[in-house]
């Protein structure tokens, strides 16, 4: 099984951000998807379907679809991890995903079973880098805080200091979360 390309996604997302001109959330991640040649479409659904991937490779286009019945934030990480499979897994035509992933259509070359785990890591990985990205994350719970030690200055896990911050990223406490504790911040 394939590792989890950690820093190259995290490379990626900042190379994004870079030639986009992002210097501060909220991340405009609609304007990225479309810039990189895909059309976001809104649809409502059953509400396990979180959204979809179909691609045209020779025409170099996608279209991700969305839940329009979903929270904005929900919606702004699916058009984030549909676009995370975008750009990583370049083989998928199609991709669908579902809340409780029991149910994906992939039109891709020959692959094992073990690889939809790591793309869906991946893609996950991608969706939170890009809307909460480390160096953002960094700056704003180390630097305007003026706290050198997170623990002398932040309670991250009180819902009165993490809920400004997620609504400074246009996501919810819970992504905000697990955001913070993949990168060390917090324990859950």
């Amino acid at each position: 099984m394939r590792a989890t390309r950690k820093k190259y996604i995290r490379a990626l997302v900042q190379d994004l951000l870079t030639s986009h001109s992002i210097p501060s959330p909220p991340v405009p991640v609609e304007e990225i998807a479309r810039a990189l040649g895909a059309d976001i479409q809104r649809r409502p659904a059953e509400d396990d379907l979180s959204g979809f991937l179909l691609r045209d490779n020779k025409e170099q286009r996608a279209v991700i679809g969305v839940n329009s019945k979903h929270p904005q934030n929900r919606q702004r990480f699916t058009i984030a991890h549909e676009l995370g499979h975008f750009l990583l897994h370049e083989t998928e035509k199609m991709h669908v995903d579902r809340e409780d992933r029991g149910f994906q259509v992939k039109l891709r070359s020959k692959g094992a079973t073990s690889e939809l785990n790591v793309e869906e890591r991946e893609a996950n990985l991608f969706a939170a880098e890009l809307l909460m990205p480390t160096v953002f994350l960094e700056r704003d719970l180390f630097l305007e805080n003026d706290a050198e030690d997170i623990g002398d200055g932040l309670d991250l896990l009180n819902e009165k200091v993490l809920a400004p911050l997620a609504r400074r990223y246009r996501v919810s406490s819970q992504a905000l979360t697990f955001r913070l504790a993949s990168l060390g911040y917090i324990q859950l």
